[in-house]
């Protein structure tokens, strides 16, 4: 991989020099580490953490410890705030609220599907400096997609430049919501006022591939009731990047250093965002 930042470099000129390398470090982990796993995993290598639905695999331990290494070499100084890390210390996700630019990894998002042997799945870089979410990278293996975002220089899908635009007129949105197998009662009854005329809900698979598919257009909007910033660092500034928006039920744009009030949604369209978090908000 290339040089490392210098030490009066900015982000911004780090990025210029440096985003195929981040590139290469997430294809390298994701071969190394992900897809000589995908549908070969071994009964020992599947765990759960929290419950049933919550697994964790040897894959996404492995190319978090990778990707790990690899980051911050790339960018001395820098922390890294990854799934499986916090996990393991909780205090880890304090780095997202110091001065340090923090990389959001995580290393296999849409695990249950890559347990399943389903291509439904990416792995999540995030680049943030002081809360601001600067670049991202989403990268699904499996399918052999990597979607990348530089603040104020787009969104784009194997090198072709993504553009959301608004819904067509007259047909129902639809919207991708935080699957019930992961909400509780409480949650599921926010989300349930988007069960109305006009919309078309349904479960949400991959979170980074859902906000994929909004950035290009092919999904109108996602719902979520959770905040973990390894879900929706990368793919809130893809969809930014490709002209949509984002709101939390408060009105203002969805934080990844946290406090967010919830449920929020991100869009295809500011007028979608609006639309979709006002029917949030109603059931409040």
């Amino acid at each position: 991989m290339g040089g490392m930042i210098e030490e009066t470099e900015t982000i911004e000129e780090f990025l210029a020099r440096c985003s195929a390398d981040v590139e290469e470090a997430v294809r390298k982990a994701a071969a190394a580490e992900i897809l000589p796993r995908f549908r070969r995993l071994a009964a020992h290598e599947v765990d759960q953490k929290s419950g049933p639905h919550d697994l964790v695999t040897d894959a996404d331990r492995l190319a978090e410890l990778r990707l790990t290494e690899d980051l911050g070499a790339l960018l001395p100084g820098s922390v890294v705030v990854g799934e499986e890390a916090v996990h393991a210390d909780p205090a880890v996700y304090e780095a997202l609220q110091g001065d340090a630019p923090v990389w959001i990894v995580d290393p296999v998002d849409g695990t249950r599907q890559f347990v399943h042997g389903d291509d439904g799945f990416c792995t999540l870089v995030a680049l943030v400096q002081r809360g601001v979410v600067r670049a991202s990278w989403t990268y699904a293996a499996a399918r052999d997609q990597l979607a990348t975002a530089v603040r104020g220089h787009g969104a784009f899908l194997d090198g072709r430049r993504l553009t959301a635009g608004p819904p067509e007129p007259g047909r129902d949105l639809v919207v991708a919501t935080s699957h019930p197998d992961y909400t509780t009662d409480e949650q599921k009854r926010a989300l349930r006022v988007l069960w109305t005329d006009g919309l078309a809900p349904r479960a949400c698979g991959s979170a980074g591939l859902e906000y994929l598919a909004v950035a290009r257009g092919d999904l109108d909007a996602v719902a979520f009731s959770w905040e973990a910033a390894w879900d929706h660092a990368a793919g809130l500034l893809l969809v930014e990047e490709a002209g949509g928006a984002h709101l939390t039920v408060g009105g203002e744009p969805f934080r990844v250093t946290g406090g967010n009030a919830l449920p929020f949604t991100a869009a295809r369209d500011a007028a979608t965002a609006r639309r979709v978090a006002g029917l949030l908000r109603s059931a409040r």
